[in-house]
């Protein structure tokens, strides 16, 4: 990302976070994603490319503690990243993005990698995006809502995704209560979602 595209991200976010959120005018820019290094996440070993752009997005919940503070959002991102490779052993967190209720986007596996979100059938179609927390009753906050589809708006912007692409909720793809009640029943209203 380049230095402009960079300082206007952060300037955008800034405004977001007052409530007078504002569109860019360049779509190649997108809103600031924490990277792996900045939250200390452990090395990934995790190999199999994701082949872009992609037609799927699937959209979970943690269903663990939320977060929303940038600190308090980092280090729950390293106990989904721990319990993942630690506990039970995998190449990495199964996530390719993590949203907090701090209204900020930390990497997962990226773009590039694929996840461990949604099966066998669905990880090499999509990209997996969990929200940090519980949303069986009740709803993430408006930031982490706003960063969830700049996100989405960056991936198209990137070629990561379709500009068509597909939003799915976890529960459409696998028997799992995830993303949460409440969630699940505000994606349903974005515009890319389908039902199943």
């Amino acid at each position: 990302m380049s230095r402009r595209c960079a300082l206007l991200a952060w300037a955008l976010l800034g405004l977001l976070r007052l409530g007078a959120a504002q569109e860019t005018e360049d779509p190649a820019c997108c809103s600031p994603i924490v990277p792996r290094n900045e939250c200390k996440a452990l090395a990934s070993e995790c190999t199999q490319r994701l082949s872009l752009p992609l037609r799927y997005v699937v959209v979970s919940h943690t269903a663990g503690s939320s977060c929303n503070t940038p600190a308090s959002c980092q280090q729950q991102a390293r106990n989904v990243q721990h319990y993942r490779m630690k506990t039970l052993g995998w190449c990495d967190v199964g996530y390719n993005f993590l949203i907090g209720e701090d209204g900020l986007v930390y990497e997962g596996r990226g773009w590039n990698f694929t996840g461990a979100h949604s099966g066998h059938l669905w990880n090499p179609m999509s990209i997996g995006i969990s929200f940090m927390g519980n949303y069986m009753d009740q709803v993430p906050t408006p930031q982490a809502i706003r960063a969830a589809q700049g996100l989405l708006a960056c991936d198209v912007a990137q070629g990561a995704l379709r500009s068509n692409y597909v939003l799915k909720g976890h529960r459409d793809v696998q028997r799992t209560l995830s993303p949460g009640d409440q969630l699940y029943n505000l994606i349903q209203n974005w515009p890319h979602y389908r039902s199943p």
